[in-house]
């Protein structure tokens, strides 16, 4: 600047802040699996809405579950989806009871597949899906792609076998993916003149989650008296204080009817939720948002590869890193009075070794204290000997 002044006065020259912005990256874009009357099967297909769907897809067909979940996803504030569609040869429909099904979804998602080829998606659902070895696998999956599978519960199930056997196979070591919901919900048919149906939940509740996270933030719990499913009209199970007494400490997410309430999700809890494991992963929006960071940051710290590994580079991901966490925590996504409390990063020679130097590595340390729901309200109240005056 000062080479180029020709009189005295007051000067303004912008300079580089130094700081890489990274952005927070999606939350609930949301991937349905199914059978559908018509679509491509090598390829998965992004639709903005069901009108979207019904064009690529078919809409509405009485065989197949699919086309209702993705129409509850957005009736209930879902906004982006993909859907990958399973078909049988020559097109015959298969539904998520069979084998044939099962089989042609896992292949869906090898590496170099139909749905390894989306770049981001937050949510699964594969509507209807029950079998546990399958679902397993799903998990897994959904850890590798940094995403969250919305399990519904057996269409038959009674609150009895949900307490002994709801969860069998699905607590192993990524079950912290995955959450399950319980009951099947009712709701108008429109191939069937508006007749009463039972759907699984998982296109409400998808759609409840996207909702959610617009509205109140990937940390908030998508539960409560807001998380209410809109076009439901009732439960093919009504579950009293009784019943969820016994779902809740296994990890079963209850849909519960209250009055001037309506229709609502009543548990936020991963399937480590229960509470014979003692999981740090117990409550969906604690792994979601530790999800949301990983993949963010993932993305945001790419203009690092190749970069000289030291006190520099390190200075310059702290700083990057900082700003974003400072960010999320001015709108509440965590716990603390202050940023201290709140996250750290740490980023230098105790992090990254001369070793991991070597082998072109830089180690970065994220911590974060996450909000955790409260799911118990506990009022206690004494009897005053006498009331103080107005």
């Amino acid at each position: 600047m000062s080479g180029s002044t020709r009189y005295p006065g007051a000067y303004v020259e912008e300079i580089p802040s130094g700081v890489r912005t990274i952005e927070g990256v999606a939350t609930s874009i949301t991937l349905f699996a199914g059978w559908s009357p018509r679509g491509p099967v090598d390829a998965a297909r992004r639709v903005d809405s069901f009108a979207d769907f019904e064009r690529e897809f078919g809409g509405l067909d009485a065989r197949s579950l699919l086309g209702h979940a993705v129409q509850q996803f957005f009736a209930n504030g879902g906004r982006v989806a993909w859907v990958v569609r399973i078909t049988g040869a020559k097109g015959r429909a298969l539904g998520p009871t069979d084998a044939g099904f099962r089989k042609t979804l896992l292949r869906r998602f090898g590496p170099g597949s139909a749905t390894d080829r989306i770049d981001l998606y937050n949510l699964l659902c594969v509507p209807g899906l029950t079998d546990a070895a399958t679902l397993a696998t799903l998990q897994a999956e959904c850890r590798r792609r940094r995403a969250f599978l919305i399990i519904d519960a057996d269409a038959e199930a009674t609150v009895e076998h949900m307490v002994a056997h709801g969860t069998d196979g699905l607590t192993g070591p990524d079950g912290s993916y995955s959450a399950l919901y319980f009951p099947w919900v009712r709701a108008a048919d429109p191939l069937r003149s508006g007749a009463i149906q039972a759907y699984p939940p998982c296109g409400f509740v998808a759609g409840l989650i996207a909702r959610t996270d617009a509205t109140r933030g990937v940390w908030k719990a998508p539960a409560g008296v807001e998380a209410t499913l809109t076009g439901a009209a009732g439960l093919s199970i009504n579950l009293g204080d009784a019943d969820q007494d016994r779902l809740n400490p296994r990890a079963i997410n209850a849909l519960r009817t209250f009055p001037r309430t309506g229709i609502v999700a009543w548990g936020a809890r991963t399937l480590h939720g229960d509470e014979r494991l003692a999981s740090e992963w117990k409550y969906v929006p604690v792994r979601r948002l530790a999800l949301f960071l990983e993949e963010s940051l993932h993305r945001g710290l790419r203009w690092a590869a190749f970069e000289p590994n030291d006190e520099p580079l390190w200075a310059q991901v702290r700083l990057a890193v900082g700003a974003f966490l400072d960010g999320l925590f001015r709108q509440g996504a965590f716990q603390g009075r202050n940023a201290r409390d709140a996250y750290f990063v740490k980023c230098d020679r105790e992090t990254t070794t001369q070793a991991d130097i070597d082998h072109g590595v830089v180690n970065v340390v994220v911590g974060f204290a996450p909000l955790k729901p409260a799911e118990f309200v506990v009022l206690r109240i004494g009897a005053a000997a006498q009331c103080p005056p107005p």
